[in-house]
C-alpha cells in the first residue's frame, strides 16, 4: 500500500466522490497513470489533541491494512478523513464499514475522476419575495 504524501494529490481526491460513515470519510479519485493504489489519511485539529489524532491515524492504518484493498481497482488514489468516532467504535465494525464505503464507491455513477454536481436550490430570499 502506498501513501499519498502531496498536498495535490489530496485535493484532487477531494473533488472525487466520497462515502461518509459515522468513524471516516473515504474519498476516492481515479488516476490516469499506472501504478498502485495509493491511500492517504487526514485527521483534523478539530478531532482532539494530537494524541488523539494521532491514535485515529493509526486505527484507521489497521483498518485498511486488515480490511484490504482487494476489491479496488488500480489506479486510484483514497483519502481517509478520520472522525472523532473513530475513537471509540469497534474495530469489526469500522473495518465493515470501510468494506461498504469501497463498495459504495466502486458502484458510484460516473466517472469516479468527478463528483457529479448537485442541482442549485433557488435561495430563501427568491421564495419569500414570490409568496408575498
Amino acid at each position: 500500500m502506498d501513501r499519498l504524501k502531496k498536498r495535490a494529490d489530496f485535493l484532487a481526491a477531494a473533488q472525487g466522490p466520497r462515502a461518509a460513515r459515522p468513524a471516516f470519510v473515504v474519498q476516492a479519485r481515479l488516476r490516469d497513470d499506472p501504478g498502485p493504489t495509493r491511500i492517504g489519511f487526514t485527521v483534523s485539529k478539530k478531532v482532539g489533541t494530537a494524541t488523539e489524532r494521532n491514535r485515529v491515524r493509526r486505527r484507521l492504518r489497521d483498518m485498511v491494512r486488515q480490511a484490504g484493498l482487494g476489491t479496488a481497482p488500480s489506479p486510484r488514489d483514497y483519502v481517509i478523513v478520520g472522525r472523532r468516532n473513530a475513537l471509540n467504535r469497534e474495530f469489526q465494525v469500522l473495518i465493515a464499514d470501510f468494506r461498504a464505503a469501497l463498495a459504495h464507491l466502486s458502484k458510484a455513477k460516473g466517472a469516479i475522476g468527478a463528483r457529479p454536481s448537485r442541482p442549485s436550490r433557488p435561495s430563501r430570499h427568491s421564495q419569500q419575495t414570490r409568496e408575498t
